[in-house]
């Protein structure tokens, strides 16, 4: 889709619940053999079901990429880790907001200096960065204020990273739609 095109900034992924998001973000790393890989993971093995599908997408990577599992502090993994020689993908947003959620409840303040820091991150970056996120606004509005504002968050923080991304694509039924190539 982009091919070698794509070797720095930011590239977004997004797209409905097992649409082909994670799939298509590693297809397109693949593509960079001059890069090394890294998985930023933000997802936590809290059950059985969360654990067998953390090691399902364990399993769907190649020995090539190194994991780094972080739950809360993207921001901190990615100003470590960026160099021009990486790609990096960061999956997913979505849990790494939950996770937040987790962490502070309704701390508003708390979350929006969490995502302040990963737009300045991600604003800088000198290698590569694939972020995949869910668009989780596109169902049935949610019956609880948490999760209502749950979903508004993950809706806010998907504009943002849009915004400052130089590549947006969308995956409906595991299709990629190109929404934005800057």
């Amino acid at each position: 889709m982009f091919g070698k095109t794509f070797d720095r900034g930011c590239l977004f992924v997004t797209g409905g619940a097992k649409s082909g998001k994670s799939r298509l973000a590693l297809e397109l790393c693949n593509v960079l053999p001059d890069k090394e890989k890294i998985f930023l993971a933000t997802a936590q093995g809290l059950d059985q079901e969360m654990e067998k599908r953390i090691r399902r997408h364990k399993e769907e990577r190649s020995s090539d990429w190194r994991t780094i599992e972080e739950p809360i502090d993207v921001s901190g993994v990615l100003n470590r880790t960026d160099r021009e020689d990486r790609v990096i993908l960061i999956d997913c947003l979505t849990l790494w907001i939950n996770n937040l959620y987790m962490n502070y409840g309704d701390g508003q303040e708390a979350i929006s200096n969490h995502v302040d820091d990963l737009i300045r991150t991600l604003s800088k970056v000198r290698g590569a960065v694939v972020v995949v996120s869910n668009e989780v606004g596109w169902g049935i509005v949610p019956g609880d204020p948490t999760s209502r504002a749950y979903r508004d968050t993950v809706g806010f923080v998907n504009q943002r990273i849009a915004r400052i991304s130089s590549k947006v694509v969308v995956v409906v039924s595991g299709l990629p739609l190109v929404l934005k190539d800057a």
